[in-house]
């Protein structure tokens, strides 16, 4: 059975990452349920369930209850917490530990209360939410506890969430529906409109992850894929290089340099000049895609850095928290 040690958690779309007080990182599933279509029993969680897209019979549902940001199940989503928490603490009727939390941008407050809820029926005693900005920046440990700005861009599966911090809060905010995900469906499109193939969502993201780039490639990477051609129903295999995955996900990438661009312009003068000598600092998964910051810095003549441990600088954020409570109680929300 596990310590009663308190524990930080990143509640994310395409993740679920707990950090366990003097253990690091413990857990790490997808975000993912296996439902039966005809009874709504849920069937399996996680990694079991992520193993099963695009493998399962007609009466199973692979579903994900948080997408672009937001929670589309609340009944799932709260399952989900339940047995990845329980599964990580334990079993506890005297001690139980703590949390702090971050969520999705879009999550709204009665989802926060209830998930809140959901926590302590999975034995927890407490949990407390942080901005997911605050922690990722806190997780890429940028200065923004003084007077200093910093601008902190969190590429997650479902969504970008772009903010300036400035003395310990933030000073300007957006997010946009522009994410891993969105890279996965553009490689999708690409495949499908140029020949003819249908591949499935795991075949996309393997691509963006060995292919893809927000620049070119070089020297340049050739993969085998294997999909399902539209015309003859027959599954197919191909080479493509990565330039053609760079032509796939261009539009995606000038949308996100063109959402950095338009936090910049929001920003006031004198946050801005620190923006313009600190940089840019990428956060999340999507951070990693190959040659993203130097895309982006190339286009808005700023310096631009992928954080150390990026994917994990929301659940490093909260657990930051963790170790010193009274000192960091300010960062978070009023929960």
């Amino acid at each position: 059975m596990a310590q009663t040690n308190d524990i930080a958690i990143d509640l994310g779309t395409s993740n679920v990452i707990i950090y366990m007080k003097g253990k690091g990182i413990v857990f790490r599933e997808p975000c993912v349920v296996a439902v039966d279509r005809e009874t709504n029993n849920i069937i399996a969680f996680g990694l079991e369930a992520y193993r099963m897209i695009g493998r399962t019979p007609a009466n199973v549902n692979i579903i994900r209850p948080l997408a672009q940001g937001e929670m589309l199940d609340f009944e799932l989503t709260s399952a989900i917490l339940r047995f990845f928490v329980t599964s990580v603490i334990g079993k506890h009727i005297i001690a139980r530990p703590r949390a702090v939390m971050a969520v999705p941008s879009g999550v709204k407050d009665m989802e926060k209360k209830a998930l809140i809820s959901s926590m302590f029926e999975a034995g927890i005693r407490r949990t407390q939410l942080m901005d997911k900005n605050i922690a990722a920046a806190l997780g890429a440990q940028l200065n923004f506890l003084g007077s200093y700005g910093s601008l902190v861009v969190d590429i997650s599966a479902g969504c970008t969430d772009l903010a300036v911090l400035y003395n310990s809060s933030v000073s300007v905010i957006s997010s946009v529906h522009i994410g891993g995900d969105h890279f996965d469906d553009a490689i999708i499109r690409y495949l499908r409109k140029k020949y003819n193939m249908l591949i499935g969502e795991r075949t996309a993201e393997q691509i963006k992850i060995t292919l893809g780039g927000a620049v070119r490639r070089d020297p340049v990477v050739v993969m085998d894929i294997t999909g399902r051609n539209l015309i003859s129903g027959l599954p197919k295999t191909m080479s493509i290089d990565s330039d053609e995955i760079y032509e796939a996900m261009l539009d995606q990438v000038n949308e996100l340099i063109e959402a950095v661009q338009v936090v910049v312009e929001r920003t006031p003068p004198q946050l801005a000049s620190d923006i313009f000598d600190s940089g840019v600092t990428l956060t999340g998964g999507g951070a990693l895609i190959y040659g993203l910051a130097e895309a982006i810095g190339d286009a808005l003549n700023i310096p631009c850095q992928v954080a150390p441990d990026a994917r994990d600088c929301v659940v490093l954020g909260c657990a930051r928290v963790l170790t010193d409570p009274s000192g960091m109680r300010h960062l978070l929300a009023n929960s």
